[in-house]
This record gives structure tokens, sequence and C-alpha cells, in this order.
């Protein structure tokens, strides 16, 4: 029997980095990072530049650098720099070394920044905000000089030394690099290279009141650690341009090649960091590990699997073309992953109470059903049938619609991996709603079928004597909308899905589930799979997530 290809499928960045290898360049040796600024926690999106990042260095025996690109302190925190380090290590990731930090480089980036000044490359602006985003122009317009454009190198030098000494107020003057403000890519007009803002750094503390823009930043960080290629998502390729002028101009220790490739646009989705962050600030969500959203850490806790992850991220592949890619996708790779690797598991989450009347008082079985239907190697689970039981209020029907194969008075349904059960009465509360029912058994029916009639329905259930209580969270997609953010006259916020979350409390789940663990998947027999969560369950309360339906109910929907 032949071995399955486990070669990775070909993409353009294959391609280039195979070529520079192979001739030899950068001594054939690979080098690439990931370089998140740490404002906000990593979502689907970036999981698939860290998969494509660490992967590709994997692939050629090469390194792979974690950089935190942390120039902007107003909006960073060592809180997101804990949460992304964890993430990349969860997906199963190990970076090269120390973890690096472009906050690190301040000494040496203001060095370039002044050796840019000296070539006459870079000059103190003193124009505002607004007088600058004028003299810019615009598409289809060049922009203008500035008058300050033409100031002295050693009047820059000594205003760039006072910048830095603290002299000027937040705002009144910045570093620009001098390039074409006539340039039709509008990244090259003069962009900004260093900023005043008196902030307290995370990492340096307050070392320094000038922070160096991130394009400045960047390119000369790669340049630094030795990076070969640069992967980065297609909003960069205009800035492409601006990050080889810097490394043209300046003496650094290598000059890496950028590469772009199209971001990953996931329908009924947001990830815009900004936006994500408003969704926590404004408690839409419970934080960013809400298993609602699109992050990582809210996938995790969901109960996606890192290998889930890696295998959408492979399954997408690598492209020069924006595209949107249908949420079904990531919930096909999860489903695929679980179907094969989670235990089964009863849980009813509506519970209706069933008495079997020939059932003694006193009596308990104990029986023994398959962990997994296709897979031996899980071994069995132990499930117990007494006279009190409960079935889920789905499962049953006083005036059933067509097709109905569950349980209706007067009717049979096997009780799965257990006895066929026969429903004789029908007991209601004072408005008339089903509270119980009451049933018998056929004791010959164990692992057999009944002799002379057919019984077609299988129900899930759970013995009422030795159930445990759960709480049980099902979890929808965030938005109703495929495109969120795709009309501007609608806020993301006014197509949130009310249904995104449902609370069921009161579940009934078999004995075994006491002891869960979180981010060990189950699959709730008929209902979905599920996680016990990883942050609210408790000795005292069991709280499971609802990862994803057995099924794409979605389609249904927009279908």
């Amino acid at each position: 029997m032949s071995t399955p290809d486990k070669t990775p499928p070909s993409h353009f960045i294959r391609q280039i980095i195979t070529k520079d290898v192979s001739e030899g360049k950068n001594g054939g040796q690979v080098a690439t990072r990931f370089p998140p600024e740490p404002n906000g926690f990593l979502h689907i999106g970036h999981a698939k530049s860290i998969c494509l990042n660490f992967g590709l260095a994997s692939e050629y025996d090469g390194t792979c650098n974690l950089r935190f690109d942390d120039t902007n302190p107003e909006k960073e925190s060592d809180e997101y720099i804990s949460a992304i380090k964890s993430d990349v290590e969860w997906l199963g990731f190990e970076w090269a070394g120390d973890i690096r930090y472009a906050s690190s480089y301040f000494d040496k980036l203001h060095g370039y920044a002044v050796q840019l000044i000296e070539k006459g490359l870079a000059y103190v602006e003193s124009l505002t905000a607004d007088e600058m985003r004028e003299y810019r122009g615009t598409l289809t317009e060049p922009g203008k000089n500035s008058p300050y454009r033409d100031r002295s190198i050693d009047e820059n030098l000594d205003l760039f030394a006072r910048m830095k000494a603290g002299e000027f107020d937040q705002g009144s003057m910045v570093l620009r690099a001098k390039i074409d403000m006539s340039s039709g890519n509008i990244n090259m007009r003069d962009p900004v290279i260093y900023r005043i803002l008196k902030v307290e750094h995370h990492q340096t503390g307050s070392d320094w009141c000038i922070y160096p823009m991130y394009d400045f930043t960047h390119c000369i960080s790669d340049a630094i650690e030795g990076i070969t290629h640069s992967v980065c998502t297609l909003e960069f390729e205009a800035h492409r341009p601006l990050y080889d002028w810097v490394l043209d101009a300046l003496e650094t220790p290598s000059h890496p090649q950028q590469i772009e490739f199209a971001r990953l646009n996931l329908n009924y989705t947001i990830t815009s960091k900004r936006k994500l962050k408003q969704l926590v600030d404004e408690n839409v969500v419970s934080g960013w590990d809400d298993p609602r959203m699109p992050t990582i850490a809210g996938l995790r806790r969901r109960g996606y699997t890192s290998s889930s992850i890696r295998n959408f991220c492979e399954m997408i592949g690598v492209t020069k073309s924006d595209g949107t890619v249908d949420m079904g996708m990531l919930e096909f790779s999860i489903r695929d992953d679980l179907d094969k690797n989670a235990p089964r598991a009863m849980c009813v989450l509506q519970p209706l109470k069933v008495v079997i009347e020939n059932y003694p008082a006193d009596a308990r079985e104990t029986l023994s059903v398959s962990a997994h239907p296709k897979n031996e190697a899980m071994g069995v689970r132990e499930i117990h049938f007494t006279k009190e039981l409960y079935i889920d209020q789905n499962d049953f029907a006083e005036v059933p619609p067509p097709k109905f194969k569950r349980l209706i008075e007067g009717g049979e349904v096997r009780l799965r991996g257990s006895y066929v059960i026969k429903c004789n009465e029908v007991l209601k509360d004072a408005d008339g709603n089903v509270i119980e029912l009451r049933c018998s058994y056929d004791e010959n029916t164990l692992g057999k079928k009944p002799e002379g009639r057919k019984v077609k329905g299988v129900v899930h259930w759970v013995s009422a004597e030795t159930a445990v209580d759960a709480e049980v969270r099902m979890y929808d997609r965030l938005f109703t909308s495929e495109n969120p953010d795709g009309d501007k006259e609608v806020s993301f916020l006014d197509v949130v899905n009310p249904e995104s979350l449902v609370v069921l409390q009161g579940c009934k789940a078999e004995p075994g589930l006491a002891k869960a663990q979180p981010e060990k998947p189950y699959q709730f027999e008929r209902e979905g799979y599920f996680v016990l969560d990883g942050k609210d369950a408790s000795s005292d309360m069991l709280v499971f997530n609802r990862t994803v339906t057995l099924r794409d109910s979605w389609a249904k929907i927009s279908g």
C-alpha cells in the first residue's frame, strides 16, 4: 500500500524560497519572523500568518523569530504580549532563541534616523497634522514640499536631539524621510518616521519620549535580525518601496526581501483589532477570549483544536488575490478533527422526566457503551439504567410532525445503547405543559431488536439517579450578516446575532462527564461537539461550550 503524499501544496512563496535556496541566495538560509503589534489578542487571520511564517522556516530548516513591533505604547500592554506568546505556543510553534522586541532596537533605530539626517535624507517637520495632510496631496494630485523641508543638516540634527531630550510638546514636531512629494505612491511622500510621544513604554519605561513609526522600524528590525524573507499581508504591498528605500539609504547588516500574500477574510466575521476591542469594551462579548470571538484564545476556549486551525490554514492556501473564505470551511476543519478524535457522551439539554413503571425502584444496571463507534482503542464508558430517566423534550411530541421518529404516546423508541421503551401515559402541569412520561421497557431488547415489530427511532438519555448537572452554552456565529462591515450605512454592532449565545441551565449529563477537562472535546450524541469551559467551570458547576453543530445548519438557513 502506498503512503500518502504529505508534501505541502506548492504556492508562489514556496516557489520563491525554493529558488532562492537552490541558487544559494542568503547562503541558502531561510529566516522568517512573525511580528505582531501587542495591541490586542491575535485572531484567525494571524493564525494564517503564524502557520505560514513558522511553517516555511521549518520546511527549509530555517528559523522564525517572534518579534513584538512595540512602537505604539499608548495601545500596547503586557497582557497582550502574554496572550500572543500563549497563542503561538498553543498552535504548536517554537520561535528561534529569545523573544524579540522592536523596543530593544530603539538605540539602533535612533542611530539610523540620525544617519538619514546626516545624509540629507530626513528633516524635522514643524507643520501641524492638518497642514501636513493638506500638503500631502491626494491620489490624483501630487503633494507639495513643506517649508521646513530644506532645513540644514545641522539644524535638523539639533532639533531631533532636542525632540529626544523632551524639549518639545507632543505633536509639535515629527521627523520625516525626504523622498518625493510628487510620488504616485502616497507612502513615499516624505513619510513620518519619528514622532514625539510622552508615554510610558511597557518595556523601556520612561527612557524615550520619541518613538519610531512602524514602516521605519519594521524593515530595520528585519535587517538587524538577518531575516531573509519578510512575509506580510497584501495591504503592505504599497509600503514595499518605502521598506526598500529605507534599507537602501542606510548601512544595515542585510536587506531582506518583502513578499506579500492575501490576508484571510472570513465571512460572518470581523478581524479588525480596533473593532474587536470595541466589542470587548462595549460588553457585546465577555472578553477577548469570548468563544464567539474570532481570536485564537476565543476559538481555543470554544473547543477548536490547534491541529484543526493549522489544517484550515493549509487548506485555504496562499495566494496574491484577495477573497473571502466561507466560515463553513473552518467549521468543516474542526468537525473533521473532532469526528475522529472526540469521544462520545450523552447530555440531555432540555430534560423531560421518564419513569419506567415496570422497572424495580431499587435496581440499577451498569451498561458499557462504546466511547467512539469508529475507534475501538478509545474503549468503553459506563452508563446507568434506572427507574427514572431523562430524555430531551424535543424527543417527545404529543402531535408529531411528519416523519417524526421519536417518542409519542403509545409509541416506542430505543434508548441509545440500552432498551426499547414505550410511552404509556403523559403527565402535565396545570398549564398543560408535559412534565413527565410514564413508560415501560422491554427487557428483551438490550443489544437486540424487539421481536415482531420494528422500532426506528433512537434517542439519547441519562439516568436521573446518576446524572450530573451542567450548564451548556450554545454558541453560534456572532453576526447575522455575511459581511458585517460591508454596509457603511449600518454599524457592525447592528448585525450582532442575538442568538449567538443561548445559555441552557439544568442540563443533565452522563456521570463520566464530571471528570471532563478543558480542551478535551466530546461529541454530545445527536447535539454537537462540546468542551468544558476552561474559565467558568468549577468543581461545583460543569459548564460546557458548544464548539460546532454536527452538521452545517447555516447552509440550510442561507441556501
